[in-house]
């Protein structure tokens, strides 16, 4: 749906005076709600929302030194250096189409997908997502920039992790996922204990006979590492129904990483799916290691009941909880009746703003 009012887009512009961190390293959510709400038809509750939720964000930290195509190697993984990285990207869609941008970038950053506890690859697809709805307006062009700042800015590869036994799907992966031993610390402390994970997807999982597959690798034809990303996105939202209990607020982005790289395989070449669909795996699963519990609840007895979308997504909107809006909407991507139950139980969950 793309946005006739014009609200994305003047959000957007009140937005890129601010930085993509607030407080030290939370994330900036405002692109990424604001998005999905113009997406959903609550253009409305837009501005009301940033009203409140502006005050958090904080000013773009000051420029160290250009970032350039001699350089940007040493840059890279600094978050000192997030208004060099955005100052590369704005010049680098200014002068390039952006579809081109994404393409050269896209393969160097997605190593890094645990970036900021997988924040600015979101902010990445939700940036593309809207680019490709509609207008190519200016502000939508230079959100894509500031993600991809953000992202190269915080580029963060996971340690060397031993591949476990194969699992055969996406449902049964996460179920296996080895948990971390010590749960107190944040996410960076969390991920640094990661160690391996169950092999997913395998070539048995490749569904598409004009497509090749390199063993061990899992899907490498497009549409078969397509097919396999949106099963890991409904296996990992509806995971949340059972198991959001654990940390409401960190496991939501088990689901929303890898439906940000499924939004944003149209704009990529078809090469790039399949390692797109690895790296959207590793994020997942690292999120589940990270902070899933180790008991499930019981599937909640409204999982046999879908109600309507849009009534759904006004319910989290007027939650106001940006992580709550940003999982209804990848639950209403998925579409079925356990999704939507699981965004019920992000509703109940995680504290209200309004």
């Amino acid at each position: 749906m793309d946005d006739t009012t014009g609200t994305l887009d003047e959000a957007l512009e009140r937005i890129h005076v601010s930085g993509p961190e607030r407080d030290g390293w939370l994330s900036n959510h405002a692109p990424m709600a604001v998005e999905a709400l113009v997406r959903h038809g609550q253009a409305s509750a837009v501005h009301r929302w940033l009203d409140r939720y502006g005050p958090k964000l904080e000013e773009m930290p000051g420029p160290r030194s250009p970032v350039t195509a001699r350089n940007w190697h040493e840059a890279l993984g600094d978050p000192r250096r997030i208004a060099d990285w955005t100052a590369h990207f704005e010049r680098e869609t200014a002068e390039r189409p952006w579809r081109d941008v994404l393409a050269e970038w896209w393969p160097r950053l997605l190593p890094g997908i645990a970036a900021g506890a997988t924040h600015p690859a979101i902010r990445v697809g939700h940036a593309v997502r809207a680019l490709l709805a509609g207008e190519e307006s200016a502000p939508r062009v230079r959100e894509l920039a500031h993600a991809l700042g953000y992202w190269a800015a915080r580029h963060q590869p996971l340690p060397a992790l031993v591949p476990l036994g194969p699992a055969p799907s996406a449902a049964a992966a996460l179920d296996r996922v080895p948990l971390v031993p010590d749960r107190n610390g944040g996410v960076r402390d969390r991920f640094a204990q990661l160690t391996g994970f169950p092999v997913w997807p395998g070539p048995e999982q490749n569904t598409d006979p004009e497509q090749d597959t390199d063993p061990g690798q899992g899907p490498a034809g497009p549409e078969a590492a397509r097919s396999a990303l949106r099963e890991l996105v409904r296996a990992s939202t509806h995971r949340y129904a059972t198991h959001a209990h654990g940390e409401p607020i960190m496991l939501v982005h088990a689901a929303t990483a890898p439906n940000a790289v499924l939004r944003t395989l149209p704009a990529l070449p078809g090469e790039l799916w399949a390692p797109s669909l690895r790296a959207a795996w590793a994020a997942s699963a690292a999120v589940t290691a990270a902070y899933a519990p180790r008991e499930a609840a019981p599937v909640p007895a409204s999982a046999s009941v879908a109600p309507d979308p849009g009534e759904l997504f006004a319910r989290a909107a007027a939650h106001g909880d940006d992580h709550t809006i940003k999982f209804t909407d990848t639950a209403l991507d998925v579409g079925d009746a356990l999704a939507f139950s699981a965004a019920r139980r992000a509703i109940e969950l995680n504290p209200p703003v309004f």
